[in-house]
């Protein structure tokens, strides 16, 4: 489909404007390739970095953006890529290419000047859109067609598109819970499940970036279902998945306006117990503080029966992030209505309470004849413990107490 008329993505972005007029013309030209062309088009606005593919080479692009007076930085220029950076922001722009060979995991690519190669050696239709600098749309694959009726659809023979790189298996997945309309295309779902195997030649890394962004799509929920019920989500995790918990758990934030949160919901999917955490640890190659997050998961869950008093305490120990994310998975467990009153505010409680910093100090047990040691130490425990049962409060009558009968 083609409409020329005023790129409507340069509105606002006087630095994309610096880098097209640098790249297109005198012989070469440059588009605006990709998501940023696929989420203007659906009318979700642009979220994600432009990128822009061009006839000119490397070295070219280099060329003209130094001309120009802008930065231009060789960030993958094996694969033809070089990041032009104008009024601050980046744009990475990459030469025409097409694969000649791949494994699977990577490719060798040639640089060229066909527009009509570029768009098929690309992953989904809806992601082969270009943007000219005129605004003229151009579309070689119906990719608009599908984008505006939300199919991802692999360009050309599924199982070839997958064998180029088993990735593609899991953003077939991540595309549709994030664009996809009804049922997920049956010629890819089909090639995905037969070329399950290459999903363990991949690394570990791209299956984590990959897996993170399923997790929080909008229709992640189904999406992951269906995967389990294709046999692909075990070998993704490394073991089983519970995809009924996680339904259940993004109903639980939906009806309590949470935004999804990668890292819980993982922990929904696929932690029963610390060794699950760090088995994911090592499996998705996951942060520190996120296999910390995941094995905070496998202990005990606060409920709607605990007193106050008792949800208050558990809060203080296990901390805000902690505590939510084990009520709201605990909430999903529950089977509890999603408008069941005493789930809800438990929920809301590590949001909604202030929590308070314990007053007692070192300084406060020294002047009282402790000698700093295990014996100071421990009669700082003893305090905030005692401080903890008392209802956590702060008159100095309360404190002096407390102070007082844990030096006892």
């Amino acid at each position: 489909m083609n409409r020329p008329g005023m790129n409507p993505l340069l509105d606002g972005r006087p630095g994309l404007a610096r880098v097209l007029a640098a790249l297109d013309g005198e012989g070469e030209e440059a588009r605006i390739v990709g998501g940023a062309v696929r989420d203007w088009l659906i009318g979700r606005g642009v979220r994600f970095d432009i990128d822009i593919a061009t006839t000119a080479t490397p070295e070219e692009v280099t060329r003209r953006a130094l001309a120009a007076g802008l930065k231009a930085v060789p960030t993958g220029v094996e694969h033809g890529t070089v990041t032009v950076i104008a009024e601050g922001e980046p744009y990475e722009v990459t030469t025409l290419r097409e694969d000649v060979e791949t494994d699977g995991r990577r490719a060798r690519v040639v640089f060229g000047r066909n527009w009509a190669h570029d768009a098929q050696r690309r992953d989904f239709t809806m992601n082969a859109l270009y943007l000219t600098r005129a605004g003229e749309l151009i579309d070689l694959v119906g990719g608009e067609a599908d984008a505006r009726a939300g199919r991802v659809r692999f360009i050309g023979d599924a199982d070839v598109r997958i064998r180029e790189d088993y990735l593609r298996i899991l953003r077939l997945f991540r595309f549709h819970a994030a664009y996809g309309k009804g049922a997920l295309d049956e010629d890819a779902l089909a090639a995905a499940v037969r070329n399950r195997e290459g999903l363990d030649r991949l690394s570990r890394e791209r299956v984590r970036a990959e897996m993170m962004k399923l997790l929080v799509a909008p229709r992640a929920a189904e999406t992951l279902a269906q995967m389990e019920a294709a046999g692909l989500l075990e070998p993704v995790l490394g073991r089983a998945g519970d995809a009924r918990t996680f339904v259940r758990l993004s109903e639980v934030e939906a009806s309590l306006a949470m935004v999804p949160d990668a890292v819980r919901r993982l922990g929904a999917l696929a932690v029963r117990s610390e060794e699950d955490a760090e088995a994911l640890r090592e499996g998705l190659r996951l942060s520190n503080a996120e296999a910390t997050r995941l094995a905070a998961l496998a202990g005990p869950a606060p409920t709607p029966g605990m007193c106050e008093k008792g949800q208050k305490a558990f809060l203080y120990r296990m901390g805000r992030e902690a505590f939510q994310d084990r009520a709201l998975i605990a909430f999903a467990h529950s089977g509890a209505s999603l408008e069941d009153e005493g789930w809800r505010a438990l929920a809301s409680l590590a949001a909604g309470w202030p929590i308070p910093v314990f007053p007692l100090k070192a300084a406060d047990f020294i002047a009282r004849g402790i000698q700093p040691g295990p014996a100071l130490g421990a009669a700082l425990k003893r305090a905030e413990e005692a401080w903890i049962e008392a209802g956590f409060p702060m008159g100095a009558g309360d404190l002096e107490r407390i102070a007082g009968e844990a030096v006892l």
